[in-house]
């Protein structure tokens, strides 16, 4: 869910100094009655309704994933997940999920058509690369 904006938290608070009830204030800015509450108590305690930051460690791959991805990804565009996944192990000492595979390269906004799925179903089966022919694929590309 998305934090509400910084203009909305100001007019719920002036609603709120104008004397208007909670209803009123719901019924207009369609926020909860807790959201009121906790813009208010959020004023009084620091003099500011500015979006907390969210709880918890930041990921502890993924921005390094994201960043690391692109490169491999325009060398060996066909490659499977599972190929990127032993590349990262090998390169970076560091074990990758399928899924966290998935979602850094779904973040760099790489996608397969279907037409490059169906043909890499019918195609026939490569020997997968191993992680240092992947790695060394990718710098014959790069240079």
């Amino acid at each position: 869910m998305r934090a509400y904006s910084q203009n909305l938290r100001q007019q719920v608070l002036r609603a709120v100094d104008e004397g208007k009830s909670q209803a009123q204030i719901i019924e207009r800015f369609q926020v909860s009655r807790a959201t009121i509450k906790r813009y208010v108590k959020q004023q009084r305690e620091t003099g500011n309704v500015l979006q907390r930051p969210i709880p918890g460690h930041p990921p502890r791959i993924g921005t390094a994933l994201q960043m690391g991805m692109q490169e491999l990804l325009e060398a060996r565009p066909d490659a499977s997940q599972n190929n990127y996944c032993q590349w990262w192990e090998a390169e970076h000492g560091m074990p990758v999920s399928r899924a966290s595979m998935s979602r850094a390269i779904h973040a760099l906004g790489w996608t397969r058509t279907r037409e490059e799925e169906h043909q890499s179903e019918g195609a026939i089966e490569e020997e997968p690369l191993s992680a240092p022919k992947l790695i060394k694929q990718a710098l014959e590309k790069r240079g």
